[in-house]
């Protein structure tokens, strides 16, 4: 089976990659990454200085998802520029996430990111932008100014990564925002923010920062996921590839992101509770659900889904 695919004009061995945040801060970590079966290795979204993150417990994988706030723990992106020429060895695409607290943070970071030549950076839109203010992505005109300024100093294929979109009015004035910056491919969804769980036997939330609340994550955003992911594609007619974040547990959930638009996936929860080893069983399964149905490879199938 062939599950090759190609984002941006760059060819991935694998439509399976890891998502941002996921086992993917440290040196030792992204070189794990590049000796697995991953299709990619996606960096940790880096801020300008070395991050420890919130503090612990961040993390709690629960029946049918995830719930974290880690805090963007990370090197700093000058241990990131150094890093990416390193990673080549392994021989597949690199994916550098940047993000910032502020409009200067990502300029600065993405143009120091663009000259050690990663294969794309995706520009990360679901970081905190102020105290007190949304997430970039969920202000329009705050999103057009700073994708603006990035896309002057990037010359590496320039993605977003953008947060859940729950109205279609919001989805529309967004694409209509990246057609005009003109980027390359989307990353579509991060986590759902502001959940909250609750352990029934303790009666306490499960994580420590913000006071339990959170991003969930895992098969409990699938569905939000999947309706992100199409609603883009058919805005953007097909013609932006799609990488597909949210719910995968299965080759069988790979297959609806797939089938909604995605030509490749990204792989959180899922990868932070198997390890690497996860992308070779995802691969299998999609592989068996692929012949199923006829499919000579996972390209094949991408945005097919049917509307009654």
């Amino acid at each position: 089976m062939d599950f090759t695919t190609s984002i941006a004009g760059v060819r991935f061995p694998s439509c399976f990659m890891n998502a941002a945040g996921a086992r993917c801060v440290t040196r030792e970590e992204l070189e794990t990454l590049g000796r697995s079966q991953a299709g990619a290795i996606v960096t940790k979204s880096m801020t300008l200085e070395p991050r420890q993150g919130n503090p612990e417990p961040r993390y709690y994988a629960f029946t049918n998802g995830s719930i974290n706030s880690m805090g963007l723990p990370n090197l700093g992106y000058r241990a990131y520029a150094a890093l990416i020429p390193e990673l080549r060895r392994f021989g597949k695409p690199i994916v550098a996430s940047v993000a910032g607290f502020g409009e200067e943070d990502f300029v600065t970071i993405a143009t120091a990111i663009n000259a050690s030549k990663p294969d794309l950076i995706e520009v990360n839109l679901s970081c905190p932008n102020i105290p007190g203010e949304p997430q970039i992505g969920y202000d329009a005109d705050v999103t057009e100014r700073l994708l603006k300024r990035v896309r002057k100093v990037v010359t590496t294929p320039m993605g977003v990564k953008l947060p859940p979109y729950f109205d279609p009015a919001h989805q529309d004035k967004m694409a209509q925002i990246l057609d005009r910056v003109g980027v390359e491919f989307l990353s579509v969804i991060n986590s759902v923010g502001n959940g909250l769980v609750v352990d029934l036997e303790k009666e306490s939330v499960v994580i420590k920062p913000k006071g339990g609340f959170g991003g969930l994550g895992g098969p409990l955003i699938k569905p939000m996921a999947l309706a992100n992911v199409r609603a883009f594609w058919k805005l953007f007619g097909g013609r932006v590839p799609i990488i597909g974040t949210g719910g995968i547990a299965s080759g069988g959930d790979a297959f609806e992101h797939l089938l909604c638009g995605a030509s490749a996936v990204q792989v959180g929860t899922a990868f932070v509770e198997e390890g690497t080893g996860v992308f070779e069983r995802l691969e299998s399964e999609l592989a068996v659900v692929l012949g199923k149905k006829g499919y000579d490879s996972a390209s094949a199938c991408v945005g097919k889904l049917k509307e009654l």
